[in-house]
């Protein structure tokens, strides 16, 4: 097969970059691969081009809905199947979708991990022919990756079960030790593994060593150089998005904040305006960027460091995608830390909550099903991390998935009720009647919890959810599932102690905070070093080159040495009263020492939002403190 011609005649191109051909010639004969490509690299050619030459479906799973809706996009525009299949589309563009992977005519489709866990829309992919299962981001299944996500853990077995003809994970951020995880999940062989070199040569890495006071002025200099923009200014904060925005809109240069806690239209607005070049500067948090496909970013600052040197690769490598020179920006201050630090210690649950965590899902009988967000906010655990602990129960065989489900349902009546009861039979309408009594009446919503009625009228939950089902199918209502819950049974695992099995998720999880807090001085030793940066940055992917002759340290402008940082002393007096006035208080979101120490250093958890304490004053009071001399202090009086 000439893949050069098939090249030419899907999308236009006459060469291949680097490392396509040799991925895509191994996955045609049914090889698995891994790719390791810089960010930028094409990788998604790697899964498309072998989409439209095998037959059956090609089966794309990304965690970013903005990549799925850009490549759908384009691939559509050149009349190619290809759709994605995410939670911003409508019921009937979802129908759509599946009546196209049903009579085979689909090519393409991209979804996220997390629909991979629905058992429905598993059942509806085993009906079909998967030639290719193609995972993005793939070093995100690393349990000590940068970006572990549990959703990811399941994808080598989701694989399996599907029958995929060939496996191909892609990522830009993957070390060695990565990188063999990745294969031996996958099942691929090491000489399968296709990687292209991280060396970007048309990128200028620079580190500039400066106090939190001086940042500012160095910012607005470095965007005030010759072609600076279009920029990305990194920052770890929301807040600090902002106001770093407004600093450079002062200084005459036309920047926009962009965070999590926009709007999402505000949010749109910017990426939106940035892509067609009439936004020149973002000043953003990690938020931005991923999947957004710009070649022509000339300039990357990280205002404050990065958390990881993989995160620095991933952030840093979208400057210059055009080939172009592109510069990459360090304001490295070691006051930074603090902060960093306290994210990481600030997530780690406490023994106590982890072992209520593991009473509520081991002693519930064989068969159970769970909510994450009431988990979350009755053990004051972050959402995400109670995902990773129940995702470490499966790795251990306690607990076996099935499945996601709402265990509830909002319906909205188009017709006044006994209008909709008129003509139905007796029993129905009795049924029906006796229905709306156990549910909550709102101004225009009735809410069911699916359970509780079921329970109520001695019927099962799914006749529950298709009554209310057949009132939407007919035109008489509304309905929208609420209470997303996922069902598990107990799995074949020998120890369920509570006690021994919460005392093995406190280790896991102290153990990713020692690999977390490595991971971010690896970022203090880069900017600390006398040593080319670029050949530091290659050496942590497991890869050598002689010196750039391009970047600070090359040319003499950095010599390495300490960061700058302000010395805050110990805690004083003043603060030490003021964590045994709040202690005093018995406040029931502030009764754990680490729950104390979380609020005092301004980090936000379910207990504390739910109270409101965010907008108490003391709340980030000592946030320029390490959170374990905080701990340390709430844990003594």
């Amino acid at each position: 097969m000439d893949l050069t011609e098939s090249l030419r005649r899907f999308f236009g191109h006459d060469t291949f970059r680097p490392g396509q051909e040799a991925v895509i010639s191994r996955l045609l004969p049914g090889r698995s691969v891994l790719a390791l490509f810089p960010t930028g690299a094409g990788k998604s050619l790697c899964y498309q081009l072998p989409a439209l030459l095998l037959d059956g479906l090609t089966l794309v799973v990304s965690p970013l809905i903005a990549l799925m809706k850009d490549q759908v996009g384009a691939l559509q525009a050149r009349g190619l199947a290809a759709e994605r299949l995410d939670s911003t589309l409508s019921p009937e563009e979802v129908n759509r979708v599946y009546s196209s992977m049903e009579d085979g005519s689909l090519k393409l489709l991209y979804v996220s991990p997390e629909r991979l866990a629905n058992a429905g829309f598993l059942k509806r992919l085993q009906r079909c022919d998967i030639s290719l299962f193609a995972v993005d981001e793939a070093h995100c299944l690393s349990e000590w990756g940068h970006n572990f996500r549990p959703d990811y853990l399941r994808l080598p077995e989701v694989a399996r079960s599907l029958g995929a003809g060939r496996v191909l994970a892609l990522t830009a951020t993957a070390t060695p030790a990565v990188a063999a995880q990745i294969r031996e999940r996958f099942g691929i062989a090491e000489e399968d593994q296709v990687q292209t070199g991280f060396a970007r040569p048309n990128l200028r890495f620079r580190v500039h060593p400066c106090t939190a006071r001086e940042r500012d002025r160095r910012l607005v200099d470095l965007l005030g150089e010759a072609e600076a923009s279009p920029a990305i200014v990194y920052v770890t904060l929301q807040e600090t998005s902002e106001r770093v925005a407004g600093l450079l809109k002062r200084a005459g240069i036309a920047a926009r904040a962009y965070h999590a806690g926009m709007r999402d239209e505000d949010r749109a607005e910017v990426q939106d305006g940035f892509m067609d070049g009439l936004i020149p500067v973002v000043v953003a948090t990690i938020a931005f960027g991923m999947g957004v496909d710009k070649s022509d970013i000339r300039r990357v600052v990280h205002f404050n460091l990065p958390k990881s040197l993989e995160n620095y690769v991933q952030e840093s490598g979208r400057a210059g995608r055009d080939g172009a020179p592109a510069v990459c920006d360090i304001l490295a201050c070691a006051d930074d830390l603090t902060v960093l630090e306290n994210f990481i210690y600030g997530d780690t649950p406490s023994p106590t909550a982890l072992k209520s965590l593991v009473e509520h899902v081991l002693l519930r009988g064989e068969a159970f099903s769970v909510s994450r967000y009431d988990l979350s906010q009755s053990r004051d655990i972050r959402q995400t991390v109670v995902e990773t602990a129940l995702t470490y129960l499966e790795m251990e065989g306690l607990l076996v998935p099935e499945g996601p489900f709402y265990g509830g349902s909002e319906v909205r009546l188009l017709r006044p009720f006994e209008t909709v009861l008129a003509g139905l039979p007796h029993d129905r309408k009795e049924l029906l009647r006796r229905l709306f009594e156990t549910g909550k009446a709102g101004r225009l919503w009735h809410r069911f919890d699916h359970g509780e009625s079921a329970t109520a009228l001695g019927v099962t939950e799914e006749m529950i959810s298709r009554i209310l089902s057949d009132l939407a199918v007919h035109g008489e209502a509304v309905r929208r599932p609420y209470g997303l819950r996922h069902a598990y049974h107990l799995g074949a695992g020998t120890d369920r102690s509570v006690g021994a099995v919460a005392a093995r998720l406190a280790d896991r999880f102290a153990s990713r905070e020692v690999a977390e807090i490595a991971r971010l001085h690896q970022v203090v030793d880069l900017c600390e070093t006398p040593q080319c940066l670029p050949q530091q940055l290659i050496a942590h992917f497991g890869e050598s080159i002689a010196p750039c002759g391009n970047c600070a340290v090359c040319l003499g402008e950095h010599a390495g040495g300490p960061l700058p940082a302000t010395k805050r002393g110990e805690l004083t007096l003043e603060d030490a009263a003021l964590i045994r006035e709040a202690k005093a208080e018995h406040h029931p979101a502030l009764r754990q020492p680490r729950q104390l120490a979380r609020f005092l250093c301004g980090l936000s958890s379910p207990a504390t939002t739910r109270a409101r304490l965010n907008r108490d004053d003391r709340f980030g009071a000592l946030a320029e403190v390490p959170f374990l001399e905080v701990l340390d202090q709430c844990e003594s009086f």
